[in-house]
C-alpha cells in the first residue's frame, strides 16, 4: 500500500460517510496529517504501532484529544481494512479513558444575572445581541452555532418557528418558540435595526459593526459576562459554559415532565427531535446530568418495579 492508494481511499471513505449526513472537515484534516506520517515512516501497510506513534505525536496533548484521534484513525481503518485486510485497527483501551466535563446547569437566578450584565455590556449594539442570544439558548436550548447561523429568514414571527438549516449531521429541522420570546425577538430585531450601521445583513445576531457575530467573540464575552455574574466554577470540571444553557434547557424539561407524571420513556424521542440530536442515546445521557433527575427517574423506577412485584 502507497500513500496514493490511502489518498484515493480516503476520498471513497469520506464521500461515503459524507452522503450518510456527516461534515466531517476536522477528520478529514486529520486523516490527511496520518497519510503524510505514513509516507514519511516509509511502511508498507498501516500498523496499530504505527497509528499509536500518530496519535501521541502532539506535545502535551489533552486525553480527550489524543482520544479524538484514536476514534478519528480507528474508522478509517476499520472502513480500510475491508478493501486491504493486511491494515491494522489501534485498539481501544491503551488511551485512558476521558473524564467527561460535569454540565454546569444554570439556576433561574443565575440565568437573570447573565442577562443584567448581557444587558449593560460597553456598546448598545452588543448589549442588545448578546441579551436575545442568551435569552435564546436558555429557552430553547439551541446549540450556540445554531443561533450564530440563524439568518433573519429563519425566523417566523407569524409562525412563530425557527428554521435551524444544515445543523449537525446536515440535519435541518423547525423549533416552535413561545409568543413572549417571540416578542423578544422582534424588540430585538427594532433595536439591531436602529443601532446597525449594516441594516441589511442576513445574519439575525450581530456585532456593533453590523456583520454577523462569531463563534470565538461569543465564547469570550461570555466568559466575561460570567465573571461579572458572579458565575464561578464549582469543581475543577464543572465551569459555567455556554453549552450548559442546553444542558439546562434539557434536564429542566426532563425534571418538568418527571414532577408532571408524563411518561418520559415515551416522550425523550421527542426531545431528542427538539434538540437535534441524531439518535436518541445522546439525550439519555442528560438523565445523569442532575441530582433532582436522577432521584426522580429512580423514584419511577422503584414505583414501577412495585407494581410489577
Amino acid at each position: 500500500m502507497n500513500g496514493e492508494t490511502l489518498e484515493t481511499a480516503l476520498i471513497d471513505y469520506l464521500g461515503v460517510r459524507r452522503a450518510l449526513g456527516f461534515k466531517l472537515v476536522r477528520d478529514e484534516l486529520l486523516l490527511n496529517q496520518f497519510i503524510a506520517f505514513f509516507q514519511q515512516s516509509r511502511v508498507d501497510r498501516i500498523t496499530s504501532e504505527l497509528a499509536k506513534a500518530w496519535i501521541n505525536a502532539p506535545a502535551d496533548a489533552s486525553p480527550s484529544w489524543l482520544t479524538m484521534r484514536l476514534s478519528v484513525v480507528r474508522s478509517f481503518t476499520t472502513w480500510l481494512q475491508a478493501s486491504h485486510p493486511s491494515t491494522e485497527v489501534p485498539p481501544l483501551g491503551w488511551l485512558p479513558h476521558p473524564r467527561r466535563t460535569t454540565p454546569y446547569l444554570y439556576s433561574d437566578d443565575d440565568i437573570d444575572a447573565l442577562l443584567v450584565v448581557a444587558r449593560h455590556a460597553r456598546w448598545p449594539l452588543s448589549a442588545a445581541t448578546y441579551e436575545a442570544l442568551i435569552g435564546l439558548l436558555a429557552v430553547t436550548g439551541l446549540r450556540v452555532g445554531e443561533a450564530i447561523r440563524l439568518d433573519r429568514s429563519d425566523v417566523s414571527f407569524g409562525d412563530g418557528l425557527l428554521t435551524i438549516r444544515e445543523s449537525k449531521f446536515g440535519k435541518s429541522r423547525q423549533v416552535p418558540i413561545h409568543p413572549t420570546t417571540v416578542a423578544a425577538l422582534r424588540r430585538y430585531l427594532r433595536r439591531r435595526s436602529a443601532l446597525s450601521p449594516a441594516p441589511d445583513e442576513p445574519g439575525f445576531f450581530v456585532h456593533p459593526a453590523g456583520n454577523r457575530i462569531t463563534y470565538e467573540s461569543v465564547q469570550a464575552m461570555f466568559l466575561t459576562f460570567t465573571r461579572r455574574a458572579g458565575l464561578t466554577p464549582r469543581s475543577e470540571h464543572c465551569r459555567p459554559t455556554l453549552h450548559g444553557l442546553r444542558h439546562t434547557f434539557a434536564v429542566n424539561t426532563l425534571v418538568r415532565w418527571y414532577r408532571g407524571g408524563e411518561d418520559v420513556q415515551a416522550k425523550l424521542p421527542l426531545l431528542s427531535t427538539w434538540l437535534g440530536h441524531a439518535d436518541p442515546k445522546w439525550t439519555y445521557w442528560y438523565l445523569s446530568a442532575s441530582p433532582e433527575l436522577l432521584l426522580l427517574a429512580s423514584g419511577r423506577l422503584e414505583t414501577a418495579e412495585r407494581r410489577r412485584s
